[in-house]
């Protein structure tokens, strides 16, 4: 069974999400929360799998609330609930440590969908939406990731074999494991290897945050 949290400061939307999370046989709510210090309290009392989060919310927000999760309880994935599929909120909750973002009007086989893709270590939002979102901020990404020299790899790509470069890219530019394969001539079980031992060698835990990775490094430019 995977454990749930919401934390949205609306009561009508956690209800919401409540019946349709409760709705699935493999799925329970453990708990709510109104706002991030509560959904931080919470996560610490009842260990769930997944955190719905809500990020714009009074007090402490959904970004300041993810960032403590994630570096407080690495085991509980959170899953960004946002209005927009551009959201500056979202991407500042992605650079945080949440695993993806989902619609807050998405469909309840998409939501059910979601939570247990999060639940069993995948990202649930698209690398091609976080590319989209990345390119629309960023300005705040470092000044360094725009100067990079592409000759000296970033210290943190460092431990990267060629291959793997190449397969961060492909990844970065929103392909799955099928279309990475079909355009470098490999293995789909290759491809997902290569994955694997990217997000071991960054330091991950998704593809998403492997993303952020080769933004930040100026491996992958805004506009590429």
């Amino acid at each position: 069974m995977i454990r749930v949290l919401l934390v949205d400061d609306q009561a009508l939307i956690r209800m919401g999400f409540r019946m349709l999370i409760d709705s699935s046989d493999d799925l329970e709510v453990v708990g709510e929360a109104q706002d991030g210090q509560s959904a931080i309290e919470q996560v610490t009392a009842l260990r769930p799998d997944v955190v719905l989060m809500d990020v714009r919310m009074p007090g402490v927000d959904g970004i300041a609330a993810t960032e403590r999760i994630v570096a407080a309880h690495p085991d509980t994935r959170v899953l960004v609930l946002t209005t927009f599929d551009l959201d500056e909120y979202a991407f500042a909750a992605l650079r945080a440590g949440a695993s993806g973002f989902l619609l807050k009007d998405a469909a309840p086989a998409e939501l059910a969908t979601a939570v247990r893709t999060v639940a069993s270590g995948e990202a649930v939002v698209s690398a091609r939406i976080t590319r989209r979102m990345l390119e629309l901020f960023a300005g705040h990404l470092p000044a360094g990731a725009a100067a990079a020299d592409p000759e000296a790899p970033h210290p943190r790509l460092a431990d990267l074999t060629p291959r793997e470069v190449e397969v961060l890219r492909e990844v970065s530019d929103g392909l799955s494991n099928a279309e990475i394969a079909e355009r470098l001539f490999l293995s789909e079980a290759t491809v997902k290897t290569h994955v694997g031992r990217i997000l071991a060698k960054l330091g991950v835990r998704d593809r998403v945050q492997a993303v952020v990775v080769a933004y930040e490094t100026g491996l992958v430019r805004a506009g590429r």
